[in-house]
């Protein structure tokens, strides 16, 4: 895959850079979607032949057609990315948002449930009119890195059997319990795996991943027009071509290989997709459904579009309130024409940077070859092996899961440390979204923590003591300037200086005033830059 460290930035200067993001403009000139079809064409392939199979499963595992997945995967490839300023990130239907559309279609109907996706289109929309999508600068790096890094470990979990032939739907999705009538999970596939191991699948498996290896170090590997995960597919297929004259047991039967649903051209596919059923618009539940879409899918292309931006290698930064109204957008027209809920998708984005992307423009190569496989590729696409598919993928998961992230973690501290992990095994145990809010609780406990341990100074020297304010200081630190209080010895002299607070809470102004109030212990007490003067105290029970 291609190298991720970052050239340097291309294109125009700081004072354009900030006005398009800020705008949502075009940027022009090096990020032109014109300016790198060398490179985005042969990732637009990558990112097509990753998406394929990610379409069908999902579709099936929310309940729906395979063909609503496909339909939901060419809108996020050819309506998004006409209107998103978003330069890698790629939209499809989202292994996140099935257990939300699986319990909505059996609830409403498919025909009915459209209209959900339609109305969570209009108020997603809505929500980036409104210009609330920087809400997701509000998440601290270390959930979005554990968010990468989680999403990484469950790519190698889950493509980890698809490698080795293990070919089943429950590796489709993101969720660790895949099963919760039969409790089984990712970890129980994992052993079931290994006693179904197909060894025409290992064998295209090993090859492709020394591929993915070794060919970017060799002087071939420089062709932008040939990157390793594109190569992979064509000799993983060819091997699975060759495999009768060579070892016939090897053969790759279709449950192993890509499989598209039969199509005759375009016409099939107008002739097989569904409408809304407009006299849905009467049912509140259909409301209900829609609020939740847009909700979800918003944090979640939200949070995508951070963790896109940060692999980025030109480190450009996409509007986020135009990301909104595009995938609002995006989920309009499927909800029109019969298409599963989109978000911005971490599995394809990863994948498009991994192999090379610079521009929209490999999003849209993604989105016309999955419109042409639906009317036509079927009978060629159809022999690509899984197994291949899945390499690229353990190969985009360790580059998200590096052991170098978790190692930087550590020596940032806990406070940065702990959120990251528990991030990371929340959505293992969870799925994306719950483990992300899991991670943020953490996080926001030690940023609560930090405030409370920066929000005032003491020191002392024998029975000299001074404690001094920091700029805003809250009832969230009352107990520890208590505890603080609590230590200061009998017969002490105490300066408790505010000159440097611009803000100070009741509650701590009435423990000052308590403190200084009192003379059981003998404390002498001088304020500094504090008024008390409007303060009542009660020191009947200090």
């Amino acid at each position: 895959m291609s190298d991720l460290r970052a050239p340097g930035r291309p294109g125009a200067d700081d004072g354009a850079r900030a006005h398009d993001r800020a705008s949502g403009a075009e940027p022009v000139g090096q990020n032109s979607i014109f300016a790198h079809l060398g490179v985005d064409i042969p990732a637009g392939v990558v990112v097509f032949l990753v998406a394929l199979p990610l379409c069908l499963g999902i579709a099936l595992a929310s309940g729906a057609e395979p063909l609503s997945g496909m339909l939901a995967g060419a809108v996020g490839g050819l309506v998004v990315p006409l209107i998103s300023r978003s330069p890698l990130s790629v939209s499809g239907p989202a292994a996140g948002l099935t257990a939300i559309v699986l319990v909505g279609i059996g609830d409403l109907g498919f025909e009915r449930f459209l209209v959900a996706v339609f109305l969570g289109g209009v108020l997603q929309a809505s929500l980036g009119v409104a210009r609330l999508g920087d809400i997701a600068v509000m998440i601290p790096n270390s959930v979005i890195k554990g968010m990468l890094a989680a999403i990484g470990v469950i790519l190698i979990l889950k493509q980890l059997p698809h490698a080795i032939g293990y070919d089943i739907e429950a590796f489709g999705l993101d969720a660790f319990i895949v099963d919760a009538k039969s409790h089984e999970n990712t970890f129980s596939l994992l052993l079931h795996a290994l006693s179904h191991v197909e060894v025409g699948a290992f064998v295209i498996s090993a090859v492709s991943l020394a591929i993915l290896i070794l060919w970017p170090k060799t002087p071939m590997g420089q062709l932008t027009w040939l990157p390793a995960p594109l190569l992979v597919v064509v000799i993983g297929t060819l091997m699975n071509i060759s495999f009768p004259s060579i070892k016939s047991e090897w053969v790759l039967q279709q449950s192993h290989l890509v499989t598209l649903p039969d199509m005759a051209g375009f016409s099939d596919i107008f002739a097989r997709s569904y409408g809304p059923d407009w006299s849905a618009l009467t049912d509140s539940a259909v409301y209900m459904l829609a609020v939740t879409l847009a909700l979800v899918a918003s944090l979640e292309t939200l949070l995508c579009l951070e963790a896109v931006d940060k692999l980025d290698p030109w480190h450009r930064r996409s509007p986020t309130n135009r990301e909104l109204i595009a995938q609002g957008t995006g989920n309009i027209v499927a909800g029109l024409i019969g298409g599963l809920p989109i978000t911005s998708v971490i599995v394809r984005s990863s994948a498009n940077v991994s192999s090379g992307g610079r521009t929209r423009m490999s999003a849209l190569v993604h989105g016309v070859l999955i419109v042409l496989s639906i009317a036509f590729l079927g009978t060629v696409l159809n022999r690509i092996p899984l197994a291949a598919l899945a390499t690229i993928l353990l190969m985009v998961g360790y580059k998200l899961a590096n052991p170098k992230i978790f190692r930087s973690m550590w020596r940032q501290g806990q406070d940065q440390f702990l959120p990251f992990t528990v991030t990371v095994v929340a959505i293992l145990l969870t799925d994306l979204l719950r483990g992300v809010l899991i991670g943020l609780a953490v996080g926001i406990i030690f940023i609560l923590r930090a405030n409370m341990r920066d929000a005032f100074v003491s020191s002392g020297d024998g029975d000299e003591h001074i404690i001094r304010l920091a700029k805003d200081v809250s009832f969230l630190n009352k107990l520890h300037l208590r505890q603080c209080i609590d230590r200061i010895p009998p017969g002490s002299r105490v300066v408790i200086d505010g000159t440097q607070a611009e803000f100070i809470d009741r509650d701590i102004r009435e423990l000052i005033a308590e403190f200084a109030a009192s003379t059981t212990d003998g404390v002498n007490v001088r304020l500094v830059g504090i008024d008390v003067s409007d303060v009542d105290i009660d020191l009947g029970g200090h």
